[in-house]
């Protein structure tokens, strides 16, 4: 079946950004050019363009047109370690419970995540990180099977899945988001805390050469994480 416009022209975008010829901060085609290149309206080209925008890929600068998002401005806020190492240097036993691991159906904001069609196959796991027995981390991750063809097969009770993706696809670049939120009731119950606790969630997605490898939620207790970071400034 032919990819509706919209799609094509997203995938034009995103193919020449992960095969390097659109750096970050490149300025890509706009509007009206893309309605020329792909013989559509200028309402289909706004839309391929602001879906980009939402996911982050792409930036718009009032007067100045879009452009390459810079994937790597956020990183430094936030070195990604693998929790299990971060727990055991704490001198702290390390556990994990893993609920699900399997394939699913991405749904639009996945799917733009990954740089996939909506209803796409995903791979999809949700793992309990815990100190010393209490949880300490919701890991809610969605990862593209054209890049990590054999996810499901892992035993994540053995591996993180960080650990296991820094292997097969070492990262090169990683975006995030970082809120505060109220736990829904699920949360509540995985986390084991009280519905008037805040969480702290954290929006992660990470790149390997090839492309975009996955997309994760990671929710933490208010009362048993801290987030720091150390910048440098040049002169």
């Amino acid at each position: 079946m032919a990819l509706a416009k919209f799609a094509e022209i997203k995938q034009f975008i995103l193919a020449r950004i992960e095969a390097g010829e659109w750096e970050e901060n490149a300025r890509v085609p706009s509007e009206n050019q893309l309605t020329e290149m792909f013989n559509c309206s200028r309402m289909t080209a706004r839309r391929a363009l602001t879906e980009l925008v939402d996911a982050g890929i792409l930036e718009r600068t009032q007067g100045l047109g879009t452009f390459v998002a810079g994937l790597k401005s956020q990183s430094s806020l936030l070195n990604i370690r693998n929790i299990a190492d971060e727990i055991k240097e704490r001198g702290h036993g390390y556990s994990v419970k893993q609920l699900e691991l399997t394939q699913i159906e991405a749904i639009a904001p996945i799917a733009i995540a990954l740089g996939l069609e909506v209803g796409s196959p995903v791979f999809y796991s949700v793992l309990i990180h815990c100190e010393q027995g209490l949880p300490l981390q919701l890991e809610e991750r969605f990862v593209n099977p054209h890049l990590i063809p054999d996810y499901l097969s892992q035993n994540f009770t053995q591996q993180t899945p960080h650990e296991y993706l820094s292997q097969v696809a070492p990262l090169t670049e990683a975006r995030h988001t970082v809120e505060a939120i109220i736990a829904n009731e699920q949360i509540q119950q995985r986390l084991e805390i009280l519905a008037t606790e805040p969480c702290l969630q954290i929006i992660r997605r990470t790149w390997s050469r090839k492309g975009v490898v996955s997309f994760a939620r990671l929710v933490h207790p208010g009362s048993k994480f801290r987030l720091g970071g150390h910048l440098t400034f040049k002169r």
